[in-house]
Formats: C-alpha cells, structure tokens, sequence
C-alpha cells in the first residue's frame, strides 16, 4: 500500500471513482458496489468516505479538521475575495475561534425567531402555489425553489424586498464554491458573487447600525456591540455572508430534491396530502434520499490511524453523504423512499459536534411548511422534460427543473 500527494491510501483492494467525471453520479451502480466493499474508496482528489458509521465518526473525529485554506488551494485558489472569505468563515475555525463566532450568532439566531417565520413561510409557499397551480408547466427552482428561501433568507436579515432580485444571483452563485473542482467559470461566479454580497452586507449593517429593526442583522450587529468587539465588524461581516448563502442555496436545491423525489413516488406525495402530520417526518426522508449538500469535507490535521488504516496529514476527506444515507448496515430498506418511516439516524449534511450547521431548523422549518403547503392543495409532481444537475460535488440539485403538477 502507498500514499499519493493527496495522502489517500492506494491498494488493489480499494475502490476507485472518478468523481470529477462530468458523467460521475452517486445514484450509479458502481458507488454503491464501492460501498459494499469497503467503507472508503479512492478518487483523483481523495478519500471518499461512503458508510455512514464511518462517515458519523470522522465528521466528530478531532483529528480531523476543516483547513479553509487547503482546500481553496487544491483549486488553485491562494488570495482574492473567496480566499479572503472563505479562509476564515466560521465553519473552516476550530477551537476557540469558532466557540467565539457560534456564540455571537447563538445570541441573535434563536430558536424563537425561527419559530416565529412560520406563518411568513406557509404565506410565502400559498402565494407561490397559486401561481404552479395556475399554470400547466412551472419551471420549479425558478419559480419556487428560489424566490421561497430568498424572501426567508431576506425577511430574516432585513433585507429590502426591493433587492431581492440582485441579492438573488449572488446568493445562488456564491453556493458554488463547494464545487471549484469542476473548474469552469465556477470561481469567477463565485468571486463576482462574494464582491456583491460584500459591499451590499457592509451598507445593510451600517443601515441596521444607525436604524435598528426586529431581524437578525439588527440583532447581531447589537450582540457584537455588547460583546465588546471580540468579533470584529469584518468578522461579522463575513458571518452574514456565510449565512446568506447557507439559507439560500442549501435550501433551494433541498427543495428541488424534494420534488424529484416525489415526482418518482407519488404515492408518497398522496400519503404525505392525506396526512400533513407527516410533513416534519417527510422532511427528514427528503434529506436522508437526496440530500442538498451532497458531500460534505475535512482534513487530517496529522497523520492518524482509523480503523486500521494509516492516513497522511492533510488527506482530504469527502463524506459523500447521500450514498452514506443509503446505507444498508443503518437504514432498513435504505435503498426505499418512505416518509411514513420515522428518522433511523442523524442526517449527515448538516454535519456534527460542534460543527452542526447552525440553520439546519431552519432549513427543515423551511421544507416541512413547503411540503405541507405543495402536497395540501396539488396532487403528485411529474417531471416534464430531462433533467441537468448541478455537480455532484458541493451543493446539488436539478437546474432547471421542469414540473407538471397533478389535480390534487
């Protein structure tokens, strides 16, 4: 067995896949193979973890580490706006730093003030279904998808609804920077995206600073001020950001999963009409079946030993995640959509310990009333035309998504 540049273990036994193949999927038959074999496989930019136990110790694994600026530079990325941002965001900190940053967003991003968007969330989704209900075709992720978690997204922060169409192609654009691998004009959208976003979060926190309002930038520009400055405005700054881009674009490919899902299981969609008790369940086997994050990353902050297998400093770690949430040794009938199955386990995309994504119950908030909404009042989803997908790597989903909806 050998070790390569990027520290993964190569050996005979190991499985290889190629996930930067244009063509690479991970609903092929191959990656599922891999994951009968072993619990790991190789790829041209490292370990693929594909078992969720494994996948479930790593993300918790102290040994393991975010490292921002390693992973910027496998993509030829060393300084500009997404270095500057992306190097220090939140969840690239470890330690102290991030204790200090989760504590300031922990003030103001409260549970409360999720569970009060409820009702902007249900009237959001009705007025955006009686457009799909008046059409024979809706183009989904444009027409719902998006303008659903911007209008939350914004309401939120207190952004104008007046900018919600700039802010809209910078929040969806700056998403891609999970997925720089695929090269492109990827980091050009990403870094024209971030200097957009920049300049116009600057300008809202002064505003929110001279003015203040009942939404989160009022409440963390407040928290930083009485927190004496242990988080700098740059800092916070960059905090918003991260969550700009977390309650956009995470959330409007979740939906479009979602869809995609139903639309091959419209059974599913019925049951779900007939009893929206289930909405909260159903949300969570949404995520398990085609999850928005579909990979998710760490580093070896030194060489370590798992499970008997010895791994370089900074071999880089792909928990491929929707694959990991199929796996048989943990979900019974994991390979069968069904949202009548309560959650057997954690989803995996919203990470763990101290790094579990601070908008996860806001994204499954966000999802529930949406599908309680959708299924209420239209009947089963048909996909209308073939689909694209975003890349496998990073944020995925279906651009664009044509949908005909059935008589409810």
């Amino acid at each position: 067995m050998s070790t390569p540049a990027n520290g993964t273990s190569i050996s005979p036994d190991i499985p290889f896949l190629d996930v930067v193949d244009q063509e690479f999927h991970f609903d092929a038959p191959e990656v599922v193979e891999a994951q009968e074999r072993s619990w790991y496989a190789n790829s041209p930019i490292g370990t693929l973890v594909l078992r969720y136990a494994e996948a479930r110790d790593l993300l918790r694994d102290p040994r393991l580490e975010h490292n921002g600026k390693r992973y910027l530079e496998m993509s030829g990325v060393v300084a500009g706006p997404i270095h500057d941002w992306f190097v220090p965001m939140i969840v690239n900190q470890d330690g102290e730093d991030h204790r200090r940053l989760r504590g300031l967003v922990n003030k103001a991003f409260t549970p409360r003030m999720i569970d009060g968007l409820r009702p902007f969330i249900r009237a959001k989704a009705n007025e955006l279904t009686d457009h799909l209900a008046s059409v024979d075709v809706c183009e989904f992720v444009e027409e719902f998808g998006n303008p659903l978690p911007l209008a939350v997204m914004c309401e939120l922060l207190g952004v104008p609804a007046e900018d919600y169409d700039t802010f809209r192609v910078w929040t969806a654009d700056v998403g891609l920077v999970f997925s720089l691998a695929h090269g492109g004009d990827i980091p050009r959208r990403v870094e024209n995206a971030l200097v957009g976003l920049n300049g116009y979060v600057d300008a809202l926190m002064a505003d929110k600073s001279a003015a203040p309002a009942d939404d989160l930038i009022s409440a963390l520009v407040a928290a930083q001020r009485a927190d004496n400055g242990r988080v700098s405005m740059e800092e916070l700054r960059n905090l918003i950001v991260t969550l700009v881009f977390a309650a956009h674009d995470t959330t409007r490919h979740q939906l479009g999963n979602a869809m995609v899902a139903f639309a091959a299981h419209p059974g599913q969609w019925r049951l779900l009409g007939s009893r929206p008790e289930l909405a909260a369940q159903a949300t969570d086997e949404v995520i398990r079946w085609i999850p928005s994050a579909a990979t998710v990353y760490r580093f070896a902050a030194a060489d370590f030993e798992y499970r008997g297998v010895r791994f370089a400093k900074e071999t880089f770690f792909m928990v491929c995640v929707g694959i990991a949430q199929r796996d048989p040794r943990v979900f019974r009938d994991g390979a069968t959509f069904d949202i009548s199955v309560a959650g057997q386990a954690p989803a995996l995309q919203f990470g763990a310990g101290p790094h579990h994504c601070l908008g996860a119950a806001l994204a499954r908030v966000e999802v529930a009333e949406v599908l309680s909404v959708l299924a209420g009042r239209l009947g089963p989803p048909v996909v209308a035309a073939p689909l694209s997908w975003r890349p496998p790597i990073g944020i995925h989903g279906p651009e664009p998504l044509p949908l005909r909806f059935g008589a409810s």
